[in-house]
C-alpha cells in the first residue's frame, strides 16, 4: 500500500513524542520521590550548616551567663539574640523544618519520657512540642522501621515512623561546634503529597504535549515534503522533456540546494537537448548533402561518360581510318587529323570546367575580395573577344562609361562574365546583337548581358543551371558547348553570395548577376 512520505513522517515523529512523554513519566512516576528525598535532605544537611554558622555567631550571650542560667532555671531561649530567632525562623518556614536545639546534659527522665532542656524551637513552646520532637526521636530510635540514611562525623540521617503523629519524617540530629545538640525535622507526607501532585500535573502537561506535538509535527512534515513534492513534479515535467517549470528558490537548506540543483540540471538538460537537436539537424543535413553528392556522383558520371563518349569514338574511329590508310591523299589524311584534333580539344575542354565546378563546388575557396572598378574589367574582357565579334559578325551594345567599383572577387566576376559572353556567342540569332548594360541600385550593381535570338522555353528556365542541361542538345553539339557553363555560374555566384538569373526579352534573352557596390562611385 502507497504511504506518503508526509504521513510517514508525521507517525514516526508522532511516535518519538509519545515516547520521549511515556518514558517522562515512568522516570518521574519511579524516580521523582528519590529524588525529592534526596533534595530534602540536602535542605536539612543546608539548615544545619546555615544554624550552625548563625548560633557560632550569636555573641549577645556569653558562656558564662549561659551557665550561671542553667544552675538557677533560667530560660536558655531568653539568653538569644532577638535577630538570631528571626532568622532561624525564616529558615524554618521557607525550608518546611523544624528545629530544636538543647544541651545533652539537661536531659532528664519525667513520667517515663525523656525531656531535655531546650534553647531554642522553632515550634510553639507552650504546646511543649519541643520536647515531644525530641520524645519521639528517641522512642523512634527503637522502632525497626527506621531506617538510616546517611551518616557523616557530624552528623546523621534517618527516616523515623512517629507512632504519636502516625506519619513518617527525615530527622537531622547533629552536634553544633559549641557542643549544643540540634534535631531538625521534615515531613515525608508532604514529599509524597508533592510527588504525586508533580506526576499528576506532569501527565497533563504531557497529554497536551502529546496533541500540540502532533499538530507541531504534522505542519512540520507538511513544510518539508511540500517542497519535495513540487521538485517530484518538476522532475516529471522534465521526464517529459518540459524544461519550462522552475522551483522558486526562497529558503538556504538542503532543499533549497536540492532545488538549485534541479534548475542547474533542468537548464543543462535543456541546453544539452538543443545542442543535441542542433547536431541532429546538422547530421541529417549531412545524410542529405551525402545523399545529394552520391546522386550528383552518379549523375556526374553518367553525364561525363555521355559527353566524352561521342568524341572518343570520334577519335578512335579517325584513328583508325588513318591507321588503316582509307585515304592515300593527303587532304583526306588532314581532314581525319583535324577532326581528331578538334574532338581532342572539345574533351578537354569538358575535362577543364568540370574541374573548374568540381573546385567551386567541394573545394576549399579562398576569395581575394577587392575594391575595383567593374566597367574597367568588362572593357577588357569584350576588347579580348573582339576578333569573336567580327568572325560571328555581331554587333556589340556598350555605352557605360563608368567608373563603377564593387566588392567582389576579379578572378571569379571574369569567369561568370565569360561564361555568360560566351553563351550569349553561342546562341545569338536575329539582328545579331550582343547588349552589355551595368546599372546600379540600392548599393547593388547589376551586370547584364543580353543577345538576340530565340527565347528558352519558361519550362527550361529553372533547369538550365543544372550540370550538363542543353536545351537544344543537336545546335549545342554544333558549337561544341558542354553543359557546364551555367553550372558554373551558379557556384560562383553562390559562392560570393550574390543574386543571379535569366530573363525572357522581347527579341531575346537576357542573363543578369549582381555586385555589392558598397560605397562606389557613380557614373559620369
Amino acid at each position: 500500500m502507497h504511504k506518503s512520505l508526509r504521513l510517514k513522517l508525521t507517525l514516526m515523529l508522532m511516535f518519538i513524542v509519545l515516547g520521549i512523554v511515556i518514558c517522562s513519566t515512568l522516570i518521574s512516576g519511579l524516580f521523582l520521590g528519590d529524588f525529592y528525598m534526596m533534595g530534602k535532605q540536602k535542605a536539612l544537611i543546608e539548615t544545619y550548616h546555615d544554624v550552625n554558622r548563625l548560633y557560632m555567631l550569636n555573641d549577645a550571650v556569653s558562656s558564662d551567663e549561659r551557665f550561671s542560667s542553667s544552675q538557677d532555671g533560667t530560660d536558655f531561649s531568653s539568653l538569644l539574640g532577638e535577630d538570631f530567632e528571626n532568622n532561624l525562623e525564616r529558615m524554618s518556614e521557607g525550608r518546611s523544618t523544624s528545629i530544636v536545639i538543647f544541651r545533652a546534659y539537661d536531659f532528664r527522665m519525667l513520667n517515663g519520657s525523656i525531656v531535655a532542656q531546650t534553647i531554642y524551637s522553632s515550634m510553639d513552646s507552650e504546646s511543649d512540642e519541643q520536647n515531644k520532637m525530641v520524645t519521639d526521636y528517641w522512642d523512634a530510635q527503637t522502632d525497626s522501621r527506621t531506617q538510616t540514611l546517611r551518616v557523616t562525623d557530624k552528623y546523621q540521617i534517618q527516616k523515623m515512623y512517629i507512632q504519636r503523629l502516625s506519619n513518617e519524617y527525615v530527622y537531622l540530629s547533629a552536634s553544633l561546634d559549641n557542643g549544643d545538640n540540634i534535631l531538625i525535622r521534615s515531613s515525608i507526607d508532604s514529599i509524597e503529597r508533592s510527588v504525586n501532585l508533580a506526576n499528576q500535573f506532569f501527565m497533563y502537561v504531557s497529554l497536551l504535549m502529546l496533541i500540540v506535538g502532533t499538530l507541531v509535527v504534522y505542519f512540520i512534515s507538511r513544510n518539508i515534503t511540500q517542497p519535495i513534492l513540487g521538485l517530484a513534479q518538476i522532475a516529471t515535467r522534465m521526464s517529459e522533456l518540459d524544461f519550462t517549470t522552475k522551483y522558486q528558490v526562497n529558503r538556504q537548506d538542503e532543499i533549497g540546494i536540492l532545488g538549485n540543483s534541479m534548475n542547474y540540471l533542468s537548464s543543462t538538460l535543456e541546453t544539452t537537448l538543443g545542442e543535441l537537436k542542433s547536431a541532429n539537424a546538422k547530421l541529417q543535413k549531412d545524410l542529405e548533402k551525402k545523399t545529394q553528392i552520391d546522386n550528383m556522383r552518379t549523375e556526374f558520371l553518367s553525364n561525363v561518360s555521355h559527353e566524352l563518349k561521342t568524341p572518343i569514338a570520334l577519335i578512335q574511329g579517325y584513328a583508325e581510318g588513318l591507321m588503316e590508310n582509307i585515304n592515300d591523299d593527303e587532304e583526306s589524311r588532314n581532314f581525319y587529323c583535324e577532326v581528331i584534333m578538334d574532338e581532342a580539344a572539345k574533351m578537354n575542354n569538358i575535362v577543364k570546367k568540370l574541374l573548374d565546378l568540381n573546385q567551386l563546388e567541394f573545394g576549399d575557396n579562398n576569395l581575394n575580395m577587392e575594391h575595383f572598378d567593374i566597367v574597367s574589367v568588362i572593357q577588357n574582357l569584350l576588347a579580348s573577344s573582339d576578333i569573336l565579334f567580327k568572325q560571328k559578325q555581331v554587333s556589340l551594345e556598350f555605352n557605360v562609361t563608368g567608373p563603377v567599383y564593387v566588392w567582389a572577387d576579379v578572378y571569379t566576376v571574369e569567369e561568370v562574365f565569360n561564361n555568360y559572353l560566351s553563351n550569349a556567342f553561342n546562341h545569338v540569332d536575329g539582328d545579331r546583337i550582343i547588349r552589355v548594360d551595368i546599372t546600379k541600385d540600392a548599393g547593388h550593381v547589376r551586370v547584364c548581358v543580353f543577345n538576340t535570338g530565340q527565347p528558352i522555353p519558361e519550362d527550361d528556365l529553372p533547369k538550365i543551371w543544372g550540370k550538363f542541361y542543353k536545351v537544344d542538345k543537336a545546335r549545342t553539339r554544333e558549337y561544341g558547348g558542354s553543359g557546364v557553363g551555367l553550372s558554373i555560374v551558379k557556384a560562383s555566384m553562390e559562392l560570393l553570395g550574390q543574386k543571379y538569373g535569366v530573363e525572357n526579352k522581347e527579341n531575346g534573352v537576357e542573363f543578369w548577376f549582381e555586385l555589392d557596390a558598397t560605397n562606389s562611385i557613380e557614373m559620369n
